[in-house]
């Protein structure tokens, strides 16, 4: 095995992975409640692994065949934003609960908690464009070892939701106050929404 592709698949999927977007603010949030967190982590995790493959093994090219895949997965991103974002919103201004102790308001169940993660992770158009069509060109860029960069960028990824979650973990006393979870709410569903004005307003002008 190569093991400077393989490194170098690592560096150009952490660098894309790392900030903070949907995805990961919803990790964190699991993380920090403490929450189904291996369920979603590993959601995160095997999703990014499959938009890596199919990346590599050139599915990401087939969007220029398909002119209407990004536009509806990018509408079906919008809503879904909004609406998560209205959630989070909504928890600032009403908040449920008191701190951590009953978990910031009602627990997430199993089920709703692993097709959140999925939403997050599959209607993200930047997760498709960065994760299929870049990673992808990049692994494809280094022909033989092109499988040997993506299981480095899959590593990056796996690696990065772990540590995420688990760091967010630490983070738990701090959130036993109800006013710090007002404050990250609120912080979540500014990005949520602004994520979501901004894919508006680049499908309205594409």
């Amino acid at each position: 095995m190569n093991t400077s592709t393989y490194f170098l698949g690592m560096a150009a999927s952490a660098g894309l992975i790392m900030a903070i977007g949907a995805q990961n603010a919803f990790v964190l949030r699991q993380g920090i409640r403490r929450e189904h967190v291996a369920a979603v982590v590993a959601v995160c995790a095997v999703s990014d692994a499959a938009l890596i493959a199919l990346g590599t093994a050139g599915i990401g090219a087939a969007s220029t065949r398909f002119p209407l895949a990004i536009p509806l997965l990018t509408v079906a991103g919008i809503l879904f934003l909004s609406v998560y974002g209205m959630q989070a919103a909504r928890r600032a201004w009403r908040p449920a609960g008191q701190g951590l102790d009953p978990q910031g308001g009602a627990p997430l169940a199993l089920s709703a908690a692993l097709v959140q993660a999925a939403a997050f992770s599959w209607l993200n158009p930047h997760a498709w464009l960065d994760t299929t069509v870049l990673l992808g060109s990049l692994a494809n860029a280094q022909g033989d070892d092109r499988w040997v960069f993506a299981a480095g960028a899959m590593t990056a990824s796996l690696l990065w939701f772990t540590l995420l979650a688990w760091t967010a973990g630490r983070l738990a006393p701090l959130f036993r106050r109800p006013h710090t979870w007002r404050v990250f709410d609120a912080t979540v569903a500014m990005m949520m929404i602004g994520l979501a004005g901004g894919l508006t307003l680049q499908t309205l002008k594409g």
